[in-house]
């Protein structure tokens, strides 16, 4: 039987597709209320190494996801309640004010989030009421896999031949209509959606060199999935150009709309196998769905190992005592002021827009970690900063696995970065793009300024170590 209110609670499930709390909200309540709240510890809180926790970029794109559900919501005749402040504390006051039964939502399973969740339901079973789990980030249902998830196996390899070929992947749930909701019968305040300058961000202007002009919402993450596979056919070459650097078409771009919860990724693995029904099948189709594979494995990592994941030691429990806290290397690193090229130009474009390609996330990884040997879990935090698509299990997973601490079953895993600055950046037009100052370096230095002579530096009017650092390295180690 249906009960007279419920609440819906989104999270990190910015979507009216495939949305499993929503679906089940609707299904159980008559009137049902969609909340969102911008917890203050998120938006306006730090790391553990001092970095704003939501920065500028993500903030933007979260907001732009707010705004663009509220919009969904309106034209189904229902609206969305915003508040700032704390969830447990925030959606307890709603709940009680509206005296509804349940509060649905999407399950959380790191740290932070849990202990959020957790309180809520205690405060909510004080009166009454209760929290009814969803989920909603993975592409398998842990219920369907063939073993519980701690015992997950510890290697992808591992892990995918259990599941892929043998686990079917469920149906993409309806999105509501208007029939389906009925309407809201209490006045509560709806809340104003904030501005960036409400959590302490200057308004920024977006890089004209960003990949693509990332914005935030269900709508815009739908449009990417519709240009990528069906506009421009660009999943056909997926496999062959994902390691690319420039430009918007080398990969589907998918992981800040997944990272939300603005695209659901069975329903890109739903528009993929239609895809390849009506139009072509190969293994650069297959590797797209290969790459939302890695997302759940490292997903059930999280689970599976929960905290460990942001130890120094890993989910290996392997303390790597040669890694140090080297604050002022790490801001060289930041900054983009080592002296390597491809290293500097990557960093440069995450801290001009939020994004960065998975091949220069592993380069700029393996040199800060192997390389000046700084702990990995300050390039992390960062990262958790600085990243549009940052999502817990899939960045400290990747940091973990780069690291040695994590699930490669590779030791000592090293990324020879000359190597891959020749191989991904042949002609160094991606360096150019980023490092402007070496824009007149010929493409056989661009990538070793440090060989330069001093005829060429004559020539060229550019002096190492004034117009561009030294290495901090010495690149013979690559040669």
């Amino acid at each position: 039987m249906k009960k007279h209110r419920v609440i819906v609670w989104f999270r990190q499930d910015l979507r009216l597709h495939d949305n499993e709390a929503l679906t089940d909200a609707l299904k159980n309540g008559e009137e049902v209320l969609p909340v969102y709240v911008f917890d203050e510890r998120v938006f306006k809180g730090q790391t553990r190494f001092g970095f704003p926790k939501t920065g500028k970029y993500r903030c933007q794109f979260i907001i732009e996801s707010v705004r663009d559900l509220r919009e969904n919501l309106r034209k189904l005749g229902s609206d969305l309640y915003i508040r700032i402040g704390k969830p447990e504390e925030e959606i307890f006051e709603i709940a009680r004010t509206a005296k509804s039964s349940w509060v649905f939502c999407n399950r959380e399973r790191t740290e932070e989030e849990v202990e959020v969740q957790d309180a809520l339901e205690r405060k909510l079973w004080s009166v009454g009421q209760e929290v009814r789990f969803s989920r909603g980030k993975m592409l398998y249902y842990t219920a369907d896999l063939p073993f519980p998830v701690t015992h997950t196996p510890d290697i992808f390899t591992h892990f995918r031949k259990e599941v892929e070929k043998f686990v079917p992947i469920r149906e993409v749930l309806p999105t509501p209509t208007k029939e389906d909701f009925q309407t809201v019968s209490i006045d509560l305040p709806l809340g104003d959606i904030p501005s960036i300058k409400d959590f302490e961000h200057e308004p920024f202007t977006p890089d004209t060199r960003s990949v693509i002009p990332f914005k935030g919402g269900e709508t815009e993450g739908l449009k990417r999935l519709q240009y990528y596979l069906w506009d421009s056919d660009l999943v056909q070459n997926y496999k062959e150009t994902r390691n690319g650097l420039m430009g918007g078409d080398y990969s589907s771009k998918f992981s800040p709309w997944l990272s939300q919860g603005c695209l659901s990724p069975k329903m890109i693995y739903a528009e993929i196998k239609r895809y390849e029904q009506e139009r072509t099948k190969n293994e650069s189709t297959y590797w797209l769905f290969f790459e939302l594979l890695w997302r759940d494995f490292f997903r059930l990592m999280g689970k599976k190992y929960e905290n460990k994941i942001f130890q120094k030691s890993g989910t290996k429990g392997t303390l790597t005592h040669d890694l140090k806290n080297d604050p002022q290397l790490l801001q060289v690193w930041i900054e983009g002021r080592t002296g390597v090229p491809f290293i500097d130009a990557n960093m440069r474009e995450l801290s001009q827009t939020g994004f960065m390609s998975n091949r220069g996330r592993q380069n700029v990884a393996s040199f800060l970690v192997k390389d000046l040997t700084v702990n990995w879990q300050m390039g992390a935090d960062y990262f958790e900063s600085m990243l549009l698509d940052y999502d817990p299990c899939s960045n400290y997973g990747n940091w973990n696995y780069v690291a040695g601490v994590g699930s490669d079953p590779r030791e000592n895993r090293y990324f020879n970065i000359l190597a891959q600055a020749k191989k991904y950046d042949p002609k160094g037009q991606y360096v150019k793009l980023w490092l402007p100052e070496l824009a007149n370096l010929p493409s056989d230095i661009i990538h070793r300024p440090d060989i330069i002579s001093a005829k060429q530096e004559s020539a060229l009017g550019f002096h190492l170590g004034e117009h561009y650092p030294k290495s901090m390295v010495n690149t013979e180690r690559w040669v």
